[in-house]
């Protein structure tokens, strides 16, 4: 397929089946680099639902970078992967101490801060700078797969990659990886989704039961009141509360005093 009739087809289809989301309607880096976050592991109906909200409780990027570890945990809630916060949080205060409060929009500096990756860094450039930064994710791999490696398997991003760069509307990229979401989106829903065709595709873990699960439910409850070891272990058992508990402890987000665990300031 030639890029003019690829590009002819998915814009097509965007025509007629574009999602909208409110972080498609701004252009300001921060609330975009907000979004980036969010949708990371996370489906998109909740993030839709807590990503005004959060902007609302923190509009600046200044606004979170003063902001503390327990306000902004507070503010996560219900997204999961509270990491990514801690993450975004850390980030904030780079950007706001090193750059003036002002996004970089090179993906390689993007790079440098905590939580952001490659793809991460070239969909910031992309939705917030229109800038034509070559990245993948799951609904970008499922498109290409579909289209070019229909009848593979075990297909590498290494293979997707030059296509990707030989296809990108390089004078409106943010449009055209909109488009590319939202058709790979179109084809999970309509078939068997492509980008198990992938030698990357990792199905995801059990969330019940999971470690995950453990230190959700030591932040969600931390936030509220400091919080017994006992209570913790009689419901996740010792070993699974020991392991969260040393993981919040080393990354700072929680301490230990006495049988009680509390949220760090």
């Amino acid at each position: 397929m030639t890029t003019q009739a690829f590009t002819k087809q998915l814009y097509s289809f965007f025509k007629e089946n574009k999602r909208e989301f409110p972080w498609r309607k701004t252009s300001d880096p921060y609330h975009i680099m907000v979004s980036e976050y969010m949708l990371q592991q996370t489906q998109v109906s909740r993030v839709t639902e807590k990503y005004p909200l959060f902007l609302k409780t923190f509009p600046t990027i200044e606004s979170l970078s003063s902001a503390s570890k327990k306000e902004v945990l507070h503010a996560w809630q219900g997204l999961g992967y509270n990491r990514r916060v801690l993450y975004l949080h850390t980030a904030a205060n780079k950007i706001v101490q090193e750059w003036k409060g002002t996004v970089p929009k090179d993906p390689s500096i993007l790079q440098t801060l905590p939580g952001i990756g490659k793809n991460t860094a070239g969909s910031i450039c992309a939705f917030a700078f229109n800038l034509p930064v070559i990245f993948i994710e799951t609904n970008i791999r499922s498109v290409f797969i579909h289209t070019f490696f229909k009848k593979r398997k075990n297909v590498n991003d290494a293979e997707i990659i030059p296509l990707i760069g030989k296809m990108i509307d390089k004078k409106n990229p943010k449009k055209w990886y909109s488009a590319l979401m939202d058709y790979g989106t179109h084809l999970k829903k309509e078939q068997k989704n492509p980008s198990r065709k992938s030698i990357h595709h990792i199905k995801q873990s059990s969330f019940k039961g999971s470690i995950r699960e453990v230190r959700g439910h030591i932040i969600k409850q931390s936030l509220l009141k400091s919080l017994p070891i006992k209570e913790i272990e009689k419901e996740y058992g010792k070993t699974k509360t020991q392991k969260a508990i040393d993981s919040l402890t080393k990354e700072g987000v929680i301490k230990k005093k006495g049988l009680k665990v509390y949220i760090i300031e």
